[in-house]
Order: C-alpha cells, then structure tokens, then sequence
C-alpha cells in the first residue's frame, strides 16, 4: 500500500529535540468548526468534574471513591465492600468499552473527554493565550530577558494556575473523602485539620506541576491508554487522517501559486504551510501518518480546512477517516473483531445491570464465634455464640431490627438484649446466642436460615452452621 512520503524517519517523540532535551511545545491557539463543538463538550464535562461530588441523589453523593473507607458511589448507587463483586463486572465493562470505542474511533476519548485534556486545554492553555498571547508572542516572550513585562505576566499566570490546581484538588479530594466533608474543612479552621491541608496542598502541587510544566507529555509518556492504543488500532480504525492520496499525488507537496490547476498538474492539494504542525499540542506532523502522541484534539483538521477555504480547494483533506478508507476509499464497516467486542460488552452490561437489580440494600452475616465449641444448657438445649453484622446500604436508618430462626425452632438471645437500629449507610454490629433443642439436630453440624426484622417486617435472610454434639445425631 502507498504510504505518505516522509522526508525524514522519525525515531523519538515530539517534544525531544535532537541533543535529547525537552523541547516546549508552543502551539498557535486554534479555531474552527471542530475546536468549537469541543469547546461545548469541554464546559458540559468540567461542570460535570466539578459538581459530581457535590451532587446528591438520594441522599447519596453522585460519585464517591471513599478508599480509606471502602465506600464507593457510582451515579448515586452506593456500593459496599461486599459489592465487590459488582465493582469488578463494572471496571471489566468499562475496559471493555473502552476497548471497543478505541478500535473504532482511536483516540477520540483522550481529545473530547479525558479530563488532563479538558483541564490542559480547556482552562490552562486559555489562560496562558490571555495573558501571553498566541504562538509568536508566546515564543518571544520565552527568550526576551527577565524584565518588568515578563515577571508580571509570569507572577499572574503561575498564580493563576496554583489557584486553579487548589481547585481542582479539592474536587479530587471531594471525590474521594466526601463532598460534605470538603465542605465542612473549608468553613473551618484549617488548624483543625493540618494532615488534610497537607494531603490537600500535595495533590495542588501534582496538578500544577502536571499543567505548568509536565502538560502534554502526560498523553505521551506516563498515560497507560496512550499505550494502549498502539495495539488496539488497525486500518479500519477512524482516526484523525492526513489524505494523503488527495496531499501528495504524483509531485507531491508544494507551495501554493495563484490560478494554478493542481490535480492536473499533478501537484497535491497540500500546500506544505505547516499550519497542522503549529497548531498540534503535542508537536507531531499529522502528514506522517498515525503517531502515537496524536490525541484525536481535531485541531490540525480545523486549521487545515481553513486553509483549503481559504485558496478555494476543497476541505477533508485532513479528516475524520480510517487508513482503508484513504487508501481503497472503502466507507466503515463493522469488522470480525468489532462485532466480538460488541457482543461481549452486551453480555457483560446485561449481567451487571442483572446483578444491580438484584442486589439488596441491606445485607446481614451471621459467624460462629471462632475457637468456640458448643454449650449444652438446661432442659436439653444446644447454645451457640455468633457475631453478628447487618449492613444499611439506604439512606434511612432501620429501626427495630431482630432476629428470628426462620428453619428451625429454637430462640436468638442478643447480647444487648434489645433490638437495636442500623443507621444509614451504615452497618450495626454484635453478638448474639442461638439455643435450640438437641433434639432438632439430626447431625453435628447443620444450616440454619435465619430472618432478619425491622418490626414485623422481613428484610433481609442469611444463613448460617449450628455446632452440636455428635451423639445427638
């Protein structure tokens, strides 16, 4: 198959110079129909990030990533550790999905939705184009000497993004402590909390190191998804595409004279202005074919058209489109290994919403005390001592809770002899005795069903083993 002619192999990473040092990235501020409607994407997305945590539905905060604690809320459902289970189903189908989108689409996810793009993009690089301007003055500014223009501009946008990275860390702490609990340390002393402040004032050093300094080599080096990439795309793949059939044709590149027919003379419709390589946030040449550093931003895809509007060619010529398609211009198809990866996310998305379904709201164990036998009582009765733990998954407490032997005849004895509450999400734990007749044991060691009240109300069964002695049998 023809390949895009290159003039020169490229054996490293965009932002590498040749001498092996960083080599800043200065791209020109795009425009267009593209970097617009990912405008639009962005501000929907960044009022998403921020109000999540902040957002309740049910009493339960929208999303909740409580580690520590082993408390977890997706879109208002609360999962506990005993939902394992379902948190697993749900990171396999999330992989899953994102293996499928990548196959088809490539990276659109890392340029229209991954959060480092939005805040890098969206929000930092706007206020970097405010205060230094666009491309030249950027680069101008960079080796002009330390003056009074200089220090100012760069005292206000390092402000500004610690401000920023102070922001965002407490969302990110939001997320995973609590969106009340935010709250409360930030309309209180932060005296009173110095090892939060301390977590606190570490992640907004992360982010302002990742947004002022370390920006675009997050997509390029560190992202695990960037590489993953490299081994999910294959040429039926839309990714953004230089044409390079229509861009190079028999002459190839060339520069652009006036009232000239280029198709008949041969000439590609790439007028070689560097306009998509200036315009990049990652440094690449888009008309070297798919790199790994291209994020799917569509900012070269704006510049170009505007190009190809300008001296009255058409627009496409870099696109939306899939090898094959610039190639053989065969239009998408559902490939082999699309259709598998559909049907296994289908099964795997009926399952989860089955298990969420099914899933109980409270859930209560029963155990046997370790290292304890059995203890035989008056009028032939068989005791056994358990530990007892009844989980609230709700947002009311339960009230009146009790236990009753639902298999057997026989009599639970709490410890607290009372019934007691579980409150909301949250659990209630202690110990209890179970007394039955030895002459219901038909053997040493048997299941009994045990129901869990709320008053009169059944809420929730579990099950257990009874020790007894063994010439009962």
């Amino acid at each position: 198959m023809e390949e895009p002619k290159n003039e020169q192999f490229r054996d490293s990473i965009g932002t590498i110079n040749e001498e092996g040092k960083r080599s800043w990235v200065f791209p020109k501020k795009p425009s267009g129909k593209f970097y617009k409607y990912r405008s639009y994407v962005s501000y929907f997305l960044l009022a998403f990030l921020l109000l999540a945590p902040f957002i309740k539905i049910n009493g339960n905060q929208f999303l909740l990533f409580n580690v520590l604690e082993r408390r977890f809320n997706i879109f208002g459902f609360p999962f506990w550790p005993q939902d394992f289970h379902l948190l697993v189903i749900s990171m396999i189908t999330g992989v899953v999905f994102v293996i499928l989108f990548t196959v088809v689409f490539g990276r659109l996810f890392c340029g229209w939705i991954c959060p480092q793009t939005i805040f890098m993009e969206m929000v930092f690089r706007k206020i970097e184009y405010w205060i230094d301007g666009d491309r030249g003055k950027q680069i101008r500014l960079e080796k002009q000497p330390w003056n009074a223009e200089k220090i100012r501009k760069r005292v206000l946008k390092w402000f500004l993004f610690f401000v920023i990275s102070f922001i965002i860390a407490n969302v990110f702490l939001a997320y995973l402590i609590g969106g009340d609990t935010v709250i409360s340390y930030i309309t209180g002393n932060p005296l009173d909390n110095v090892s939060t402040l301390i977590s606190l004032l570490i992640f907004t050093g992360v982010f302002y190191f990742i947004f002022a300094w370390f920006r675009e080599q997050v997509c390029i080096i560190a992202c695990p998804y960037g590489r993953l990439q490299g081994v999910l795309l294959d040429n039926k793949t839309i990714n953004v595409a230089y044409d390079y059939k229509r861009g190079e044709r028999e002459q190839g590149r060339s520069k652009f004279k006036k009232n000239e027919d280029r198709e008949a003379l041969g000439k590609g419709d790439c007028i070689d202005c560097k306009q998509c390589v200036v315009v990049c946030p990652t440094n690449i040449d888009i008309r070297n074919g798919t790199q790994l550093e291209c994020v799917n931003c569509t900012a070269c895809i704006d510049e170009c058209d505007h190009i190809m509007e300008s001296i009255n060619l058409p627009k496409g010529l870099i696109r939306y489109a899939s090898e094959e398609n610039i190639a053989e211009n065969k239009p998408f198809q559902f490939s082999a290994r699309i259709k598998g990866y559909s049907a296994v996310l289908f099964i795997l998305v009926g399952i989860l919403v089955g298990m969420l379904f099914l899933r109980n709201n409270v859930e209560a164990t029963i155990l046997r005390l370790p290292g304890q036998l059995y203890e035989h009582k008056e009028n032939n009765i068989i005791s056994n001592v358990y530990t007892y733990k009844v989980i609230n998954k709700t947002t009311k407490d339960i009230e009146d809770v009790s236990y009753k032997i639902l298999s057997h005849k026989g009599e639970i004895k709490l410890v607290s002899n009372h019934n007691f509450v579980v409150p909301k999400q949250g659990l209630a734990e202690g110990t209890l005795f179970i007394e039955l007749n030895a002459s219901v044991l038909k053997d040493d060691n048997i299941d009994i069903e045990i129901g869990v009240f709320s008053g009169d109300k059944l809420i929730e069964t579990t099950d257990t083993n009874f020790l007894g002695p063994r010439s009962y049998r």
